[in-house]
């Protein structure tokens, strides 16, 4: 069955979008008109995606994507009701429609609507999820696909869940503990150009009507704040240039290969996201094998969410080695971006039969790792943030004082 987006006005005039899934757009507005609302535009969501598409080919240009996809993150806590609607012996079909009556991002309802009609059309669980990457991506998927062949689909949901919640979890501590250096950064920056646009330019008129020479600082300091002033927007159009290129660059294979390398290299941050790739690769790896999908087929999947290219091309090789009989750990022992304990760990695992364990701990204590690395890395950026704000700032008032000293010295 359909599903219609649509835009109506209620009794009191007061504006109201939602989805409503109807055979026709006529029936569609009769359910809506028997809620007493006025339809005023509404559209078929697959056609709409059709246009859009249809568009994006035709004008054959990629934009940046400039926000993040609206209520994915409503996903995890969506993926654990389902899990336990289904539990509690509820129909599949029934309990996601269960979900589109909770969910309250509208964009996910219109999602999971959409899944609804498939799943009641005759579309196999994984399909109707697989049509919709940006909410439910390759592993979401390939979970599914497993729970649906195993008869197990509420219990791998419920790990779905507590997967995607606990990298949620991290991406978020990461993200908090960056707040502080940021916002700590851009007030400096704000401060710096407050004193060059605005004050620097007024104490330095002053001084050159009372026909004083500058000082080589205030020199240096009256060029740098006319440049900024009268070359501001030649600096912005190169920073949209610059990045212009760079996105360009890194959507090749090799600038992203380089650019992934590169930055676990970084002399502070490298360590960091050293460890978030092979917390994550450890993650993911044992929630899939717990899953009952083959290691191969684990590792297929993790080459497309890990979000590193050095590490998708290591995890490449290493499923080769795998068709080809080898084992886990010496490719990625030799492959020299995995930890030698890593590797070390594996090996133990696969031996004992023990894998999707190992590769649990090995999750658990880089997890403790991270936090401690991300507590390391602010405590040494904050203090080489203030450090720099405070020798700019002490450079200019070193500027704007030396003439006021040479006046009052000349006066004397």
């Amino acid at each position: 069955m359909p599903v219609f987006e649509y835009e109506a006005l209620t009794e009191k005039g007061a504006v109201t979008r939602g989805t409503v899934d109807a055979d026709t757009a006529r029936e569609a507005r009769a359910k809506l008109r028997a809620q007493r609302v006025h339809v005023t535009r509404m559209q078929q969501v697959g056609r709409k995606a059709a246009a859009a598409g249809a568009g994006a080919g035709s004008l054959q240009l990629r934009l940046p994507k400039l926000r993040r996809v609206r209520g994915a993150a409503d996903v995890p806590l969506a993926t654990r009701q389902l899990a336990t609607l289904l539990r509690a012996g509820i129909p599949l079909a029934e309990a996601v429609n269960a979900l589109v009556q909770q969910v309250e991002s509208p964009d996910l309802e219109r999602v999971l609507r959409q899944i609804k009609e498939d799943i009641t059309s005759g579309s196999r669980t994984a399909d109707a999820f697989a049509r919709h990457p940006e909410y439910f991506g390759p592993l979401y998927v390939a979970m599914v696909r497993a729970g649906e062949a195993s008869g197990n689909l509420d219990t791998i949901l419920h790990r779905l869940a507590d997967f995607l919640q606990k990298q949620s979890k991290m991406k978020g501590k990461v993200s908090a503990a960056l707040v502080y250096p940021i916002a700590l950064a851009v007030v400096g920056v704000g401060v710096v150009a407050f004193l060059m646009r605005v004050v620097v330019p007024k104490l330095i008129a002053t001084v050159e009507e009372r026909g004083l020479e500058l000082p080589l600082p205030t020199a240096v300091l009256k060029v740098t704040s006319d440049f900024l002033g009268t070359w501001w927007w030649a600096l912005v159009l190169v920073a949209l240039l610059a990045l212009a290129l760079y996105q360009a660059w890194v959507r090749t294979e090799a600038g992203r290969l380089k650019r992934d390398t590169l930055l676990l290299r970084l002399p502070i941050f490298g360590e960091l996201f050293r460890k978030q790739a092979v917390a994550r690769f450890a993650t993911t790896f044992a929630t899939l094998l717990r899953s009952g999908i083959p290691a191969h087929e684990c590792l297929r999947i993790l080459r497309e969410v890990v979000d590193n290219a050095l590490l998708a091309r290591t995890i490449d090789q290493v499923h080769d080695r795998i068709l080809e009989g080898t084992d886990i750990a010496t490719p990625l022992r030799n492959s020299g971006v995995f930890p030698p304990v890593v590797s070390y760990m594996i090996a133990v695992g696969e031996q004992s039969g023990q894998l999707e364990a190992i590769l649990g701990r090995v999750a658990e204590a880089y997890d403790e790792e991270i936090e401690q690395t991300i507590q390391k890395v602010t405590s040494l950026i904050e203090p080489v943030i203030i450090v720099s704000m405070a020798l700019v700032v002490g450079f200019i008032v070193l500027s704007v004082l030396l003439p006021m000293v040479q006046s009052m010295s000349s006066i004397s």
